[in-house]
C-alpha cells in the first residue's frame, strides 16, 4: 500500500473555508523569513486524516448533552496496544465537524458491557481540543477484549461525526470489516464505514514513495510527433479575432494593476494601500497570488500573437513585482511558506502562479522563466513535498506545474522525480487504465471533481519523459471515461465539485455542472494527445467542441467570464449577481487562459508540413527544415463552411498539408487545389496533400455541415421524455425565447423539426415554421436569453 495524506476546500461552498482551521489570511506584513520557523508553524509531522468525500458516519442529536456511543465487535478476544479516532474529514455538506468535546474508550468481552476496562476517559477533565484533521490516538495501554465502545458524552455540532475507529495490534488495524453498532441507530448514518477497509493509499496525509521514481537511465523520452505553435499565427476578421480582443478588454479593466500585486506586496513587506471590500474576499484572500496569476496566464497567452502595449506593460510590471518580493532562497509566492497547507494555497495558488510564469515567459518576459526555476529549486528539495498532495485541498490541483515547468526551456529532471515519488497515485492509474468508473465519481480522497483532469494530465508529461508505458495507459483510460461518461451533447463536462454525486451518464443540467475549468483542462489533454496521434481526429474534434460550445459560450462580452455553462434557463449575467462579472474566479483564470491560447490550437507543426486543425481566418508560419511555408486560411466558420487556403511565401516549398475532414461531417468532403479536385476525405479523418507548394496555390473545400438531433438520456429530473438537442457541425444550438416566453415546449414532434427550420436575418439563426415563440441560436451567442439547448418537443 502506497502512503497518504490531505485537507479541505472548494472554489464553490465557499463558506466551508473556515474548516480544519483553514484561516482568513491576515493583512499583517511579514517582511522576514525562517525557513525553520516556517516549517515548526506548518506543524508537520502530525498524524492527520486525509480529506473522505462522503464516507463519515453520522449520528444527528437534539442537543450538544445527548449521549452517543458506538461499538465495534471484534469478534473473538484481541489483544489491544492502541486506539486512533479519525475526525470527520469531508469539508462538504453535513458530514463533517461532529468531534465530541468528552469521550470514553472502554473494552470488554461482554457486548452489554456489564465489566469492562477503561483504556482512556476523556470525560473528566476539560474539553477535548477540536481536532480539525488531527488524529486522535491512543495507545496507553495493552489489554485484552472482544468489544472496543466509543462514548460521547458531550458532542459538538448536534452530531457525532467521525472517519473511522481503528484498533491496533502490532500496528496493524484488527478492526478492518468488523461489526459496528451505535446506540442511537438512524437512517443513513453508516455505521459500518467505521470499520471499512482502508483506502488504496491509506487514511493519512503523508505520501512518500520513493520506490515510485524511475531511475534515470531507465528513461526513454518519447517525442512529440507534431508540436504546438508557440508563435507564429495571425487570427485576421473573424469571431476567434472577436473573441480574443474581448478577452484583452476583460483583462485590462477588470482589476486596477495595484489590486493585482498587493497580496505579493503584502508578504514581501512592501507599502500596500487597505483591502478593496468591493474585491471577492475569498478569491482574492484566501488564494493569494491567483489574482496576478490569473492576468499573467491570459496575457501572456495573447502577447504570443497581439501584442498589445498596455498589456506587455502591465505583465512585466507584474512580473517585476514578484521578483522584488521573492525570498533570497527562490521561494516567490504571495503566502508566507507555513501556509502551504491553508487552503488550496500549495495546490490551486501554486499552480496557476506556476502557469502564469510559464505563459508569461513564453510571451516574451524571460525574468519570468529565471523566477520559475528558482522557486521550483526550492520547491523540489522542500519539507513540505511529503504532505503536499493529500493535505492541502484539491492537492491533486498541485501536481501539473511541475511536469509542465519541466517541458519549459528552465526545466529539470528533478521535477519529474518530485512528481514520481510524492504526487504518483498507482492505484488511480490502475483504476484509469482499467476504465473503472468509480475511480473518478467514487474518488477516495477530497471531492470528486473535473479537477481531477489537472491530476490526470500530468500522467502524459511523465509518459512523455520516461517513456513508461503505464502512464500513456492510464491516459487513455481516463480519456475513454470522460468521453463516454461525462460528456454532454455538444462537449461540456458534467461533473463538479461538492455533496452531489455526478453518476456515469448523469448529465445533469441542474447541478452545477459544466464548469469552464473542466473543458479548459479537457482541451488541453486532447492537445497532448494530437501532439502525440496527430492522424486521430477526434482529439481536434473535442478541442473544437469545448472552445466553441463552453469556453466561448462563457465568454460575457469584455465584461466578465462565466462559472458554469448551464444548458437550459438563464445563464449568468446580470440577473444572478456574482456569477458572471469579473471576482478572480477559477473559470476566469482558465478562460482568460484558453481564449489567450486560442491560436495554438489552429495549427500543428509536422516535420515536413503542417496540420490544419481548426477553421479560422488567419495566416501561419510553417518552419519545414530550413524554409517557412506561409498559408493565409480565410473563412467565416462556423457562420459560413466554405474554406480556403493560399500559399503566400515568394520562394516554392516542399512539404505535407494535412486537412482535418471534421468527424461531424455529414458525408466525404471534396478537395480542390487550384480548382482541380485532388481526392475527397473521409469524415474522422486527416486528408494529405504533399507537392511543391508556390506562392499562389489554392487549396479549397466545404465542410459539409448539417443538423443533428439527439435525444436527452441523462437523470435531470422532469427532462425524462422528449427532450433534445439539436447541433449544426460542431455548433451546439439553443432554442431561445425571442419573445420571452420560459417555457420551452417547441410546437412540433422531433421527427419535423429539422424540415421547419428556416434561415433567419443572422448567420446560423433559425426560425421555426409555425412556431413563433422561438429561434435556435448558436448557444454561444446566447447571452441574457431564455433559452434550452434540451428543449420538449410534442410526441
Amino acid at each position: 500500500m502506497e502512503n497518504s495524506h490531505h485537507s479541505f476546500f472548494g472554489k464553490s461552498l465557499m463558506a466551508t473555508f473556515f474548516l480544519f482551521g483553514c484561516i482568513q489570511a491576515s493583512d499583517a506584513q511579514i517582511t522576514k523569513y525562517n525557513e525553520a520557523k516556517e516549517i515548526e508553524e506548518a506543524h508537520m509531522g502530525v498524524e492527520r486524516v486525509s480529506q473522505n468525500f462522503l464516507k463519515d458516519y453520522i449520528s444527528y442529536a437534539s442537543s450538544n448533552d445527548e449521549t452517543k456511543w458506538v461499538q465495534i465487535d471484534l469478534g473473538s478476544t484481541q489483544s489491544i496496544d492502541g486506539i486512533k479516532i479519525l475526525p470527520a474529514s469531508n469539508c462538504w455538506g453535513p458530514r463533517r465537524g461532529g468531534f465530541p468535546s468528552r469521550f470514553r474508550l472502554e473494552v470488554s468481552n461482554d457486548p452489554d458491557f456489564k465489566e469492562y476496562i477503561t483504556y482512556e476517559d476523556m470525560t473528566l477533565s476539560n474539553d477535548y481540543p477540536l481536532p480539525y484533521d488531527e488524529v486522535a490516538s491512543f495507545a496507553t495501554k495493552t489489554v485484552k477484549g472482544r468489544y472496543v465502545r466509543f462514548t460521547a458524552t458531550k458532542l459538538r455540532d448536534n452530531k457525532l461525526c467521525l472517519t473511522k475507529i481503528m484498533v491496533m495490534q502490532d500496528g496493524k488495524d484488527i478492526a478492518v470489516g468488523c461489526k459496528v453498532t451505535e446506540s442511537n441507530p438512524q437512517e443513513g448514518s453508516q455505521p459500518e464505514l467505521l470499520t471499512r477497509p482502508h483506502r488504496p493509499q491509506g487514511e493519512f496525509v503523508v505520501t512518500n514513495n520513493p520506490q515510485n521514481v524511475i531511475p534515470e537511465k531507465q528513461w526513454k523520452p518519447v517525442k512529440n510527433v507534431v508540436e504546438t505553435p508557440l508563435t507564429g499565427i495571425k487570427v485576421n476578421d473573424g469571431l476567434i479575432k472577436t473573441v480574443m480582443e474581448r478577452n484583452i478588454n476583460y483583462l485590462l479593466n477588470s482589476f486596477t494593476e495595484e489590486q493585482l500585486v498587493r497580496n505579493f506586496k503584502l508578504k514581501g513587506g512592501l507599502p500596500v494601500k487597505p483591502f478593496d471590500s468591493s474585491l471577492a474576499q475569498f478569491w482574492f484572500k484566501e488564494l493569494p497570488g491567483s489574482e496576478a496569476a490569473r492576468f499573467l496566464m491570459g496575457a501572456g497567452n495573447t502577447l504570443r500573437w497581439i501584442e498589445n502595449s498596455a498589456l506587455r506593460t502591465e505583465m512585466n510590471n507584474i512580473i517585476d513585482v514578484i521578483d522584488q518580493c521573492k525570498e533570497p532562497d527562490g521561494y516567490l509566492m504571495a503566502f508566507p511558506k507555513h501556509k502551504m497547507f491553508t487552503g488550496e494555497c500549495g495546490a490551486y495558488t501554486r499552480s496557476w502562479v506556476t502557469h502564469g510564469l510559464i505563459d508569461a515567459g513564453y510571451g516574451g518576459n524571460k525574468k519570468a522563466f529565471t523566477l520559475l526555476r528558482g522557486f521550483y529549486d526550492w520547491f523540489d528539495q522542500s519539507a513540505f513535498l511529503p504532505e503536499m498532495l493529500r493535505r492541502c485541498l484539491q492537492g491533486i490541483q498541485g501536481v501539473v506545474p511541475m511536469t509542465r515547468t519541466y517541458f519549459t526551456p528552465i526545466g529539470k529532471k528533478e521535477d519529474i522525480k518530485v512528481v514520481m515519488q510524492y504526487f504518483q497515485e498507482n492505484y488511480f492509474m490502475e483504476g484509469l487504465a482499467n476504465r473503472n468508473k468509480e475511480i473518478i465519481y467514487k474518488y477516495p480522497y477530497d471531492r470528486p471533481h473535473n479537477y481531477l483532469l489537472t491530476a490526470i494530465e500530468p500522467y502524459f508529461d511523465l509518459y512523455r519523459a520516461t517513456g513508461a508505458q503505464k502512464y500513456l495507459d492510464a491516459m487513455k483510460g481516463a480519456w475513454d471515461l470522460f468521453h463516454d461518461n461525462w460528456e454532454m451533447t455538444g462537449g461540456e463536462m458534467s461533473i463538479n465539485e461538492g455533496v452531489f454525486v455526478y453518476e456515469p451518464k448523469s448529465y445533469y443540467l441542474h447541478q452545477q455542472a459544466g464548469e469552464l475549468c473542466g473543458n479548459a483542462f479537457w482541451i488541453k489533454i486532447n492537445q497532448r494527445f494530437h501532439n502525440i496521434y496527430p492522424d486521430e481526429e477526434k482529439y481536434s474534434a473535442e478541442i473544437e467542441k469545448s472552445i466553441y460550445n463552453v469556453a466561448i459560450a462563457n465568454q460575457y462580452g469584455s465584461e466578465g467570464i462565466r462559472y458554469f455553462a448551464k444548458l437550459d434557463g438563464r445563464k449568468y449575467g446580470p440577473h444572478s449577481p456574482g456569477s458572471y462579472h469579473a471576482m478572480n474566479t477559477c473559470c476566469e483564470g482558465q478562460g482568460t487562459r484558453i481564449f489567450g491560447s486560442l491560436p495554438e490550437y489552429l495549427y500543428s507543426f509536422a516535420q515536413n508540413g503542417v496540420y490544419i486543425n481548426q477553421f479560422t481566418a488567419s495566416e501561419v508560419n510553417v518552419p519545414i527544415k530550413n524554409q517557412t511555408l506561409q498559408l493565409k486560411m480565410d473563412t467565416q466558420f462556423p457562420y459560413g463552411m466554405d474554406v480556403s487556403i493560399e500559399v503566400i511565401n515568394t520562394q516554392a516549398v516542399k512539404g505535407d498539408i494535412h486537412i482535418r475532414i471534421p468527424s461531424w461531417a455529414s458525408k466525404k468532403m471534396a478537395i480542390s487545389v487550384n480548382g482541380e479536385i485532388q481526392g475527397e476525405g473521409i469524415p474522422g479523418t486527416y486528408y494529405t496533400i504533399s507537392r511543391q507548394w508556390k506562392q499562389g496555390d489554392k487549396v479549397t473545400f466545404s465542410l459539409p455541415a448539417e443538423f443533428k438531433v439527439t435525444k436527452y438520456e441523462g437523470k435531470e429530473p422532469g427532462f425524462e421524455n422528449d427532450h433534445y438537442a439539436l447541433e449544426y457541425g460542431p455548433i451546439l444550438m439553443a432554442a431561445v425565447g425571442v419573445k420571452g416566453k420560459k417555457n420551452l415546449e417547441i410546437n412540433s414532434n422531433i421527427a419535423s423539426l429539422v424540415s421547419k427550420l428556416k434561415p433567419a436575418d443572422k448567420p446560423l439563426h433559425f426560425t421555426i415554421d409555425g412556431d413563433d415563440q422561438f429561434e435556435y441560436w448558436p448557444y454561444f451567442e446566447v447571452q441574457d436569453e431564455p433559452f434550452s439547448c434540451f428543449p420538449k418537443f410534442e410526441k
